[in-house]
């Protein structure tokens, strides 16, 4: 066993309903789900990591890593269950958290509904303080305001403090002189500072996202101190890393330092692992499709890389509606969230319509075919009523599921009140979760100005690749990809991430005005800070770097990310300008005549290198595969029940196709491949499924 330790890695994703482990030895893989256990994450993870080493025949100390993403910290933040937390910033600007942008994202709605602030007012605090936005201290805080302020935060009993100061971007020596007074009375308070958490312009944003990194430190802190204490009581004596929204790997320190940049670390393992797909099959236009039991994610991968943004939402209170939720300016995998999952709870509404999520079952109760006492029909029960699953095999055979507690389920709160049958019920559940999904992938795709019928879908997730040929009916894509470990695909994708961190600042300049020294000296700033993350778990290799800037035109309100290469010199503001117009023109057509430019955020990513992603050349069909029985399923194109296949995965060999209508089972997920496709297995085990000729 010794010998195969360096080989064994293992990734770990918490989901909202099931905890995923993916363990690889030798290039083999054994996935494993349990049920996610919302009073100690730490127990299911333990449970899981047992599960798959048994079933790879080595003990846990045989591990040598273990790459972990979750969504603890996201439904901290959406549940409002976070440390009692004080927001500290500048006389004046208590408000900033409620007044927002003053944008209406709804613009006719009278009754538009904000998401309230993350921080309540009477726990929000004001220093007499003032930079200018070129760091220069107009108002030094006196040592007697500062004093009143700790003795203040000292008797309001709070675990957290979360400081914000106007322009701290640029200078941060005002809120560092707060949270040292603040520290030398209450040693063992947690402390986040906007100038260190998100050095970024913006107030509102900023703001946000000092108090969202505050507001779920201490429990994100406590949660990774007991990961990794019970991973090694268990005995895997191997070091803990954690996935971070942007897509990279970091140190257990860091992410309890910097929790809010994990708010989308499970996604964002997911995108990975998509685009590693993408890459082996060199597609340029991918659709990552990640569908769980609690939400379903959305991403656009072009050229093999995840889209990235530097800012995102969490709580969107309207769906698709941008503006609509808590902004959080960090580093991350841009991708589109909805509460679509098979946990998602259905309902009819007032207008008697068909409703399915946000709220989700989660694990507790679960849905009511999981017989764990849940009473609400789930878009699970729903698949189990319209023949999707098999009741004696889901879960790798871990759950027994009810038809019998699904269909009363379903009967009793859709089928009575819309008088309907429980299979015409179930429909109307799969094929309003479907169109979300749909409609959220089209909005995505339009937002980025791309066709999403050109790209192809890659899938994964324990519900994805049931419900992805719905999706491509609806939204004319013509094929679509289900990889090997589909179930687990995220904790797959923390295998295949670099450890890497991207470091963002705030500096505004105008070309015209332009001072390259500075510029120069920031960049090296950046650079030092991502690459002495990165040297914490590979100190030996040069990490690759990849800088941008963001810039726009004056007078507008955003800016786009411009790609500054290696070679780039600073000194050079004409090349600045045009790479700036460039990239401009890909976004809108054409650049703006006349116009002066002006340099907004600085970023660096450093990431370890990683090896190059083999290519698979792409498998024709030369024979049928066996059938392992029949099943009757409803097609929703059809609109009647049909006689499908049943297929067992495992049994299946690079070449051999399978006709729709046919269900594809394996552990964790099952691929429904309806009437109008056909699925070819490739020769990494993938099933290419497109559409039948004509």
């Amino acid at each position: 066993m010794s010998s195969r330790r360096k080989q064994a890695r293992a990734g770990v994703d918490i989901g909202g309903t099931f905890t995923d482990i993916a363990l690889e030895l030798d290039d083999q893989l054994y996935s494993v789900k349990v049920l996610t256990d919302y009073e100690a994450p730490e127990r299911a993870i333990v449970k899981g990591l047992q599960q798959a080493a048994q079933e790879a025949g080595i003990a846990l100390s045989d591990i040598s890593l273990i790459i972990h993403g979750t969504t603890l910290a996201t439904n901290a933040l959406i549940e409002r269950e976070g440390a009692r937390t004080a927001f500290i910033t500048t006389e004046g600007f208590r408000d900033v958290l409620e007044m927002r942008t003053e944008n209406r994202f709804e613009q006719y709605d009278l009754n538009i509904k904000l998401p309230p602030a993350l921080i309540a007012r009477c726990d929000r605090h004001t220093l007499r303080e003032r930079m200018d936005a070129q760091g220069q201290a107009l108002i030094a805080p006196s040592a007697a305001d500062i004093g009143a302020l700790v003795t203040r935060i000292a008797e309001g009993n709070y675990e957290s403090v979360a400081i914000g100061f106007v322009h701290a971007y640029v200078n941060g020596e005002h809120e560092r002189q707060m949270r040292d007074a603040l520290l030398k009375r209450l040693p063992d308070l947690s402390i986040s500072i906007s100038s260190e958490v998100s050095p970024q312009i913006r107030e509102f944003e900023r703001f946000n996202t000092v108090c969202a990194n505050a507001y779920v430190r201490p429990r994100m802190e406590s949660y990774l101190n007991r990961l990794v204490q019970k991973v090694h009581e268990a005995g895997a004596q191997c070091p803990v890393f954690i996935m971070h929204s942007g897509g990279g790997i970091v140190s257990v320190e860091s992410a309890s330092r910097f929790p809010v940049r994990l708010v989308e670390s499970g996604p964002a393992g997911g995108a990975i692992f998509a685009a590693y797909i993408a890459a082996r099959y060199e597609l340029a236009s991918v659709l990552s499709f990640d569908m769980g039991g609690t939400t379903a994610k959305i991403c656009l991968i072009d050229d093999q890389v995840p889209k990235t943004a530097n800012t995102f939402e969490v709580a969107r209170t309207y769906r698709f509606k941008k503006g609509s939720g808590m902004p959080i300016s960090i580093p991350v995998v841009e991708m589109v969230e909805i509460g679509a999952g098979g946990g998602s709870i259905a309902s009819v509404d007032i207008m008697d319509q068909i409703r399915v999520g946000p709220q989700s079952a989660g694990s507790e109760p679960g849905p009511a075919s999981y017989q764990h006492g849940g009473q609400l029909p789930t878009v699970s029960d729903a698949d189990l009523l319209l023949g999707r699953l098999d009741p004696h095999n889901f879960a790798g055979g871990s759950i027994t599921l009810s038809p019998e507690r699904a269909s009363e389920a379903v009967q009793k709160q859709i089928g009575e009140r819309l008088t309907l049958t429980p299979a015409e019920s179930a429909y109307g559940i799969a094929e309003v979760v479907d169109e979300n999904m749909s409609n959220a992938a089209r909005v995505h795709a339009v937002e980025n100005g791309k066709e999403i019928a050109s790209y192809t879908m890659i899938t994964f997730g324990g519900a994805g690749p049931l419900h992805a040929a719905r999706l491509c009916e609806k939204t004319g894509i013509e094929r679509f990809i289900v990889p090997p470990g589909a179930g687990v695909g995220s904790a797959i994708g923390f295998l295949r991430a670099p450890f890497g961190y991207e470091s963002i600042r705030s500096i505004n300049q105008k070309l015209s005005q332009f001072d390259s020294s500075a510029a120069k000296t920031l960049i090296n700033e950046l650079r030092d800070e991502a690459t002495q993350f990165v040297s914490q778990r590979s100190a030996d290799e040069a990490p690759v770097i990849e800088a941008k800037i963001y810039m726009r035109y004056v007078g507008q309100g955003w800016e786009i990310p411009v790609a500054l290469s290696d070679e780039a010199d600073l000194a050079d503001v004409a090349a600045l300008r045009a790479a700036f117009e460039a990239t401009y023109a890909r976004y809108f057509g054409r650049p703006i005549e006349g116009l002066d430019i002006e340099t907004i955020s600085w970023s660096v990513k450093a990431s370890s290198p990683l090896p190059p992603v083999p290519a698979v050349p792409a498998t024709t069909a030369c024979a049928d595969a066996p059938s392992a029985g029949k099943r009757y399923l409803f097609d929703a194109r059809l609109q009647q029940d049909v006689e499908a296949d049943i297929v067992e995965r495992d049994h299946l060999t690079a070449g051999m196709r399978v006709q729709g209508p046919a269900m594809i089972v394996e552990k964790e997920t099952s691929t429904l491949v309806t009437s109008a496709f056909e699925a070819i297995v490739q020769t990494d085990g993938c099933l290419l499924v497109q559409r039948k000729p004509a």
